[in-house]
């Protein structure tokens, strides 16, 4: 089975029974849980999509290791055509979805891990690639769902992993086995974890001596003995269950998700380690998976943006101002905005390259800059998002009282927009933009685009290692003609003549 479809993704969820805490109770059944269920729509979508003749060639490709077809999510990216692809498959989801469908981290998890691990046994003589390479095989013939975590709790974020007062505040190893190690610790903000089939699990941050506890990368399925889920509350999130909840909802079918994700003494088979104490490797494996991951938001968030434009040029006629100049003008604005993200994320991926490995890799400067715009753009796409809609999006009634015997036909009255609109069209596009901008996909769209794959100073900092300034500073000496050999020269035929 090299490529599920929707239905068996679903019931694959099913049958793996993870353990999963909401609202300080177990959850029986994650899979029809009304909180839960939207987000797991989102990624049963990057399996419908893959089934559909008309996307193939986006939502699959060619597995370099079985020579199958394999879902894009599951692939080693071979080429720079195959990094252009990614965005613009990602681009595809979020027009379809309206929100964060979850399976990108893995897939950037994958690429990083693949060459990483090349280079560990390079180096160290270990076997980490091969053990990758057999577990990501078991992947694409089984089209499974991998969260890539690597986000720590980290406690006080100015000692490193080993100085910790509580040493679980960093995922590390607490006991090394002949048949494999113990972990203990959290991953925090796990997009998508409870819809995943496994998790991959990386560092945090680059490590130093002292830290080879903490310097561990593995494999583990979510229904793992020791291994727990704590479900993060959303803006919003009681709206689902409400009886009848429709129109409120604002997008209902689909949704986001994160999650803690707890491991308790957790055990790891040998087959499954990929990094085990070799700390001078962590920051290779951190810099390779943010740098996929910052191309991500190129095709991802862009997308979703794709969405909320749409609905303020929707709102905008709804309230009979789509000609005005202003109003038109902000759309500008904001397709402007939402294209350049887009440039970036198809700039950076043009502008890859071979690892040794010999998956590609794409360019780290470049996908920084990326997610550096991802982090003002959304929140300004946003605002003007919000100043088209109106106050009307943030003040209007519930559904139940537009549906009430006595008052509905007030509410039908007086928030009417033109007369050729129903009111409940108008309300459905409101409560869709207040979704997407304070709602439970605001998680995905605005602070996921501040935080996700680091905050905006973890880019800073990798443009500023990228960013090559004494070569500019040698392009400027020469055509100013100020570069210090040409001043040697000319001193020294100076002083010949005195």
């Amino acid at each position: 089975m090299a490529l599920m479809t929707k239905e068996q993704y679903l019931q694959s969820l099913r049958e793996l029974k993870p353990k999963v805490y909401l609202f300080g109770e177990l959850v029986d059944n994650p899979v029809d849980h009304p909180i839960i269920r939207p987000s797991i729509n989102s990624v049963a979508m990057t399996y419908e999509l893959a089934q559909d003749p008309e996307y193939v060639d986006l939502m699959t490709a060619t597995s370099n290791l079985t020579g199958e077809q394999v879902n894009r999510f599951t692939h080693l990216h071979q080429s720079t055509d195959d990094l252009r692809k990614k965005v613009k498959m990602l681009r595809l989801l979020g027009q379809k979805t309206g929100s964060c469908f979850q399976r990108c981290v893995g897939m950037d998890a994958f690429n990083a891990t693949y060459s990483t691990t090349f280079e560990v046994d390079q180096a160290h003589g270990t076997k980490y690639h091969e053990n990758f390479k057999k577990y990501l095989e078991f992947v694409q013939e089984n089209d499974l769902v991998i969260d890539g975590a690597m986000t720590d709790p980290k406690g006080n974020r100015g000692l490193a992993p080993s100085k910790q007062a509580d040493p679980d505040l960093f995922l590390r190893v607490v006991e090394r086995r002949e048949d494999g190690i113990v972990v203990r610790g959290a991953k925090a903000h796990q997009t998508g974890s409870i819809n995943s089939h496994e998790h991959l699990i990386m560092p945090t941050i680059a490590m130093r001596e002292g830290d080879e506890d903490y310097a561990v990368a593995f494999a583990i399925p979510t229904n793992a003995e020791g291994l727990y889920m704590i479900y993060g509350r959303q803006s919003c999130d009681l709206r689902k269950l409400e009886e009848g909840a429709d129109v409120d909802l604002g997008n209902k079918q689909f949704g986001g998700q994160e999650a803690l994700v707890v491991f308790d003494d957790v055990f790891v088979p040998n087959d499954r380690i990929f990094l085990n104490g070799e700390v001078e490797f962590a920051g290779m494996l951190v810099e390779r998976f943010a740098g996929y991951h910052r191309q991500s938001y190129g095709g991802c968030k862009v997308g979703v943006g794709d969405v909320l434009i749409g609905a303020a040029a929707l709102a905008a006629e709804m309230n009979g101002a789509q000609k005005a100049s202003h109003v038109k003008d902000k759309l500008i604005e904001m397709t402007h905005l939402n294209e350049t993200l887009y440039c970036c994320g198809i700039a950076c991926s043009a502008e890859g390259h071979q690892t040794k490995a010999g998956n590609y890799q794409i360019d780290l400067l470049l996908a920084n800059i990326c997610k550096q715009n991802v982090t003002r753009f959304p929140y300004e796409i946003t605002r003007l998002a919000e100043d088209i809609a109106g106050g009307l999006m943030v003040t209007m009634p519930s559904e139940k009282d537009f549906k009430h015997p006595e008052i509905g036909h007030i509410c039908e009255k007086y928030f009417k927009g033109v007369d050729s609109v129903p009111t409940e069209h108008r309300m459905r596009v409101l409560r869709l933009i207040e979704n997407m901008t304070l709602g439970s996909a605001a998680v995905g769209y605005r602070t996921e685009s501040m935080h996700g794959a680091g905050s905006p100073q973890a880019q800073r900092i990798m443009i500023a290692r990228q960013g090559n300034l004494e070569h500019k500073k040698n392009l400027a000496r020469k055509l100013a003609r100020v570069d210090e050999e040409s001043i040697t020269k000319r001193e020294a035929a100076s002083s010949v003549e005195k």
